[in-house]
């Protein structure tokens, strides 16, 4: 279906492609100049020491559990609102994961309390999620961590220069991790990245990245290593220069556009403040955020009825979307399952409006318009 307004929009142009065809040009089409110069630039914009380049997020993830020393027998707490992903990685290890709930339909975020709660001497870590890139309580959760000597992986994937008390997210834990796959903010098609301001982390993330190796071919192609060693059993993880060239430019194309993804929120809770029936996560933030996704929830309601609203928006030419189905309720989780009733209100009554920089607000206007009539008939 072509829809009128889509859920989301490439931020591509000439750049991008100029970019590929002078790293193609340039016969370096691995992990080379274009990683280091983006991770570079990653590192700077984050105020962080280490920014290490990856093949995508999950791989970001996995490395952040392992440098962690998170393992069998272990529990690590995590929210079940999430992708697979931010649980995955936990499982690659060996380790346990503790699904928390979140705190509310006005902050979808994992919710300190529950934590706290679910902590036992097998705890061994924290990871963290900032649905749509609006941050987690941060303090409460950095608190409860130094008390219990937990480690904290920051899952940032929505929210690059995103900010939590003049902190960007991913720089607040021990490790933290974003995506670049095609529908984030920085989009390289597949693609993520690893910052820590740990030197021994950061030390053993590049050994891990690239098979265990001392050294990686770029190095050796400029004369910095004639040789190398394979000193632990490492990944195939890297990025390589061609995404890391469409990266760089993402980089620079995005402070703009989030600051007019902002502009489109404030029209957004403008437009959607008559709607009773819906409830805005997030709503009275007053923090910079990136904007990823704009998320609705249904309020006194029903899957079949958050369905229904979904059909009606596609019919009449909005696409939308839901973030997401709880990871607690997969198949593959359910040995894990515990009582999560407001996740469970959410992801079955959530529902992802269009969000990209250039939605104006004529096309806003017309999604909260069609939500109204919506309420209008249904009730």
């Amino acid at each position: 279906m072509n829809y009128k307004i889509p859920l989301f929009q490439l931020n591509f142009d000439e750049q991008e492609v100029l970019a590929v065809t002078e790293t193609i040009r340039s016969k370096w089409i691995s992990t080379g100049p274009k990683c280091e110069e983006l991770e570079t630039t990653f590192a700077e914009m984050l105020g962080v020491k280490h920014a290490i380049s990856l093949s995508n997020c999950t791989d970001a993830l996995h490395l952040a559990c392992i440098v962690n020393g998170i393992g069998a027998s272990d529990e690590v707490l995590c929210p079940s609102l999430t992708f697979a992903a931010s649980v995955n990685c936990i499982r690659y290890v060996g380790a346990t994961p503790i699904f928390c709930d979140i705190r509310g339909l006005h902050d979808i975020n994992i919710d300190p309390e529950d934590i706290q709660k679910k902590i036992t001497p097998k705890t061994k870590a924290i990871v963290v999620v900032h649905m749509a890139g609006f941050p987690c309580e941060m303090d409460e959760i950095m608190e409860i961590a130094k008390k219990n000597n937990l480690k904290v992986i920051e899952d940032a994937c929505h929210g690059p220069l995103s900010e939590y008390k003049d902190k960007k997210l991913g720089t607040i834990g021990d490790v933290g991790c974003f995506s670049f796959f095609s529908n984030k903010n920085i989009s390289t098609g597949e693609g993520g990245m690893i910052v820590t301001n740990n030197d021994e982390y950061a030390e053993r993330i590049r050994l891990l990245r690239s098979h265990g190796m001392t050294t990686m071919s770029y190095q050796r192609a400029k004369g910095h290593a004639t040789a190398y060693d394979i000193v632990e059993l490492g990944y195939n993880f890297r990025m390589d220069d061609i995404r890391a060239s469409i990266a760089i430019v993402q980089l620079k194309k995005l402070q703009a556009d989030l600051d007019k993804r902002v502009d489109v929120r404030k029209n957004y809770l403008t437009a959607l403040s008559g709607i009773e029936q819906i409830e805005i996560p997030f709503k009275n933030n007053k923090e910079f955020v990136s904007n990823y996704i704009m998320p609705i929830v249904l309020k006194n309601s029903t899957v079949e009825k958050r369905d229904a609203l979904r059909n009606y928006l596609h019919e009449n030419g909005i696409q939308t979307s839901n973030h997401y189905p709880p990871i607690h309720k997969f198949s593959i989780y359910k040995e894990n399952s515990s009582s999560l009733p407001i996740t469970e209100y959410v992801c079955e009554n959530e529902i992802t409006l269009p969000m990209y920089a250039v939605l104006t607000n004529k096309e806003i206007a017309w999604i909260a318009e069609t939500i109204k009539t919506f309420f209008a008939f249904y009730e």
